[in-house]
């Protein structure tokens, strides 16, 4: 039967592009979701007024799902006894923890700006952040890959992408309260990148050797960046009680509340698909996600005062080309073994609460 073999294949080329689709959807769809959360997140910050304690609940319940679950997996156990080794052998330093930090900063800001910005401007800032910070983070070694050279294609996305965050938030910045509200998601973004290097640090520190237990050791990793972030938040939130007093009372809408376990859906969701259907395709989805999404939100409900303009609208799409320009790969020479599917997209195809 000469022709089974060539059906065979065909049978297999086919099932791998319906995988591939189906996992491109499902990462347009996580991207998307974060785009809901910081618009969950900010109104719960409008309902609290306060954008610091927002981001404390959202946080913090994220944290508390996290904790049970670790605590009924043996597997995320494991994880803590192989980074607690890492740390004494130095495998490890103190800092690689601090990834948390920076997933604070980024929800705090969805919960201080988004309101003012909107969700589209909040967003084209925090990805042009994370595609500007990626190419020094790789350069300098920060993930577990190691230095990683700067290529024309990642400089040149790079560079589309700080032109699109100054066109999208240039008619929002009326007097100086504007751009700082403005420049806080571009800085979000660019801590995002540091944080996305030293989470991998620590998952790869907290995974075993064999293919077992992938998942208890990565839930572990991502329960490190929760806690973190909680702390640096609760410190944040303690200083500002000080200062200013109380927010408003808690509201009772159960839905403000999805913001920590949309984080965890997010996360777990990126374990998944990033070894279905590889670290470029992830990144691409979740990047089109998060600016369509956005798109939508601004365009059908509007956040505050700020309805969605020409100019939002031309920077979301330039963002976009962007990211394609910094996440496609190179051509390969002549007998490189390598694939496309390793690629790395800077920014949203690690990205971690």
């Amino acid at each position: 039967m000469p022709d089974g073999p060539r059906e065979n294949r065909a049978t297999s080329n086919a099932r791998s592009a319906n995988l591939l689709g189906a996992g491109l959807l499902a990462a347009f769809v996580t991207g998307a979701g974060i785009s809901v959360q910081a618009r969950i997140n900010s109104a719960l910050a409008a309902r609290l007024d306060d954008g610091l304690f927002a981001a404390l609940i959202s946080f913090g319940t994220g944290w508390i799902l996290l904790v049970v679950a670790a605590s009924a997996l043996p597997a995320a156990r494991r994880g803590l006894v192989r980074v607690r080794s890492a740390l004494v052998h130095r495998r490890l330093r103190w800092w690689h923890l601090t990834g948390g930090v920076c997933g604070a900063l980024l929800v705090a800001s969805q919960g201080l700006t988004v309101g003012v910005l909107g969700v589209a401007v909040f967003t084209v800032a925090v990805v042009g952040g994370q595609l500007g910070s990626s190419l020094v983070m790789d350069r300098l070694g920060v993930g577990p890959a190691g230095p990683q050279p700067v290529t024309s294609r990642r400089a040149v996305g790079a560079l589309l992408a700080i032109g699109a965050v100054a066109l999208a938030v240039s008619d929002r910045l009326t007097n100086s309260a504007g751009l700082v509200l403005a420049l806080l998601p571009l800085l979000a973004g660019i801590a995002s990148a540091w944080q996305q290097g030293v989470n991998g640090r620590v998952g790869l520190a907290a995974r075993p050797e064999g293919a077992g237990d992938q998942v208890g050791a990565t839930l572990f990793a991502v329960l490190v960046n929760f806690t973190t972030g909680t702390l640096a938040l609760g410190l944040a939130c303690a200083v500002g009680v000080l200062a200013n007093g109380w927010p408003n009372p808690p509201p009772m809408d159960p839905l403000l509340y999805l913001g920590g376990p949309l984080g965890i859906a997010f996360i777990a969701s990126m374990v998944v698909l990033v070894r279905q259907i590889g670290v470029l395709v992830l990144g691409l989805g979740l990047v089109a996600g998060q600016l369509v999404a956005s798109l939508l939100l601004d365009l059908l409900a509007p956040a505050g005062d700020h309805p969605l303009t020409a100019l939002t609208i031309t920077g979301t799409a330039l963002t976009l080309v962007a990211a394609g320009v910094a996440a496609w790969p190179a051509r390969r020479p002549a007998g490189d073994p390598g694939g496309s599917r390793s690629a790395s997209t800077p920014g949203a195809a690690r990205t971690r609460r």
